[in-house]
């Protein structure tokens, strides 16, 4: 049945021009508005706590704002498995591409963080026709394995690399003439939360994938975050920002703080293109927080100790 979907459905949608695909978006749009309020709660709960000096009336235009984009989102995430390589480098503009070519010229690798905002889809297709250094994409399998293997043949098919926890070590190690630069998206709700970094983000205690920075040290890339802004319907503006090039200079958990705290500005800028409608603080806080950031900043120092030596 999902072969079916996937080869007679969304495939030829994938081939209607972009005006046409908005068409169905304007459809979907209004559908969320009235007969299918698309996780309203969870819309609207995550909202209400993220924003709480905002009044009722904020929150609702701040809803809409978001029903629409994500409509739109929907639409160019079809569109993107058979968008072709100049269309799509049309609409993804990159404003300070020079970082990147001054960590490839240091030949250093690199880390990609960045959050569920804007179309990240677009990017992780573009990565590669983008940037000059090998584009490898970490991220979690797709639940169901045929749109799995589908999605991730299309999303690769300019020249990225679509890796998971499982097997992302091999193709870190191997060499690459321009280096890698290897995308990841850090706003997931993490699967553990006695082992997740916890910072406030968006007014509240958040747990935070700690994946990136330890990635980051164990391999010695450095760190830059992207935020693809929304320009207008189907156009984005990608600006880099060097966290820092060398990640071992940096103390526990201060790359986790940094890349949380720009991707929170980013959204409290414009909030309505964040994925709202994800489950994103579905993790307790422990009861024991205090002494447990106090262990794991204690393990972190104590590796160093042993790393310096």
């Amino acid at each position: 049945m999902s072969r079916f979907i996937f080869n007679l459905i969304i495939l030829p949608l994938s081939r209607l021009p972009l005006w046409i695909l908005y068409g169905l978006s304007n459809l979907l749009y209004a559908l969320f508005l009235s007969v299918w309020p698309y996780r309203k709660r969870v819309i609207i709960e995550n909202l209400k706590h993220s924003f709480p000096e905002k009044s009722e009336q904020e929150i609702r235009k701040i809803q809409r704002k978001y029903y629409r984009h994500l409509a739109d989102l929907l639409a160019e995430g079809i569109k993107n498995l058979s968008i072709k390589k100049d269309e799509l480098l049309s609409r993804i503009v990159v404003e300070n591409i020079e970082i990147m070519e001054q960590l490839m010229s240091d030949k250093r690798n690199i880390l990609l963080v960045g959050g569920h905002y804007g179309n990240w889809e677009w990017l992780i297709t573009a990565q590669a026709l983008l940037f000059k250094q090998h584009a490898i994409g970490l991220g979690k399998p797709l639940s169901n394995s045929t749109f799995d293997q589908k999605i991730n043949s299309l999303r690769g098919r300019f020249g990225m690399d679509i890796v998971h926890a499982g097997n992302y070590k091999s193709y870190i190690e191997k060499k690459y003439k321009n280096g890698f630069a290897m995308l990841t998206l850090s706003d997931q709700s993490p699967g553990d939360s006695s082992k997740s970094f916890w910072t406030k983000f968006l007014n509240q205690q958040t747990a935070v994938l700690y994946g990136a920075e330890q990635i980051a040290r164990k391999y010695d890339l450095s760190i830059v975050f992207f935020e693809l802004n929304k320009t207008k319907r189907g156009y984005y503006n990608l600006n880099l920002n060097l966290i820092c090039e060398n990640p071992k200079t940096m103390g526990y958990g201060q790359i986790t703080e940094l890349h949380t705290k720009l991707l929170e500005q980013q959204i409290l800028n414009k909030p309505e293109y964040w994925l709202w409608s994800h489950k994103r603080w579905k993790r307790e806080v422990p009861t024991n927080l205090v002494e447990l950031m106090a262990e794991h900043r204690n393990n972190f120092e104590n590796q160093q100790q042993k790393t310096s030596h």
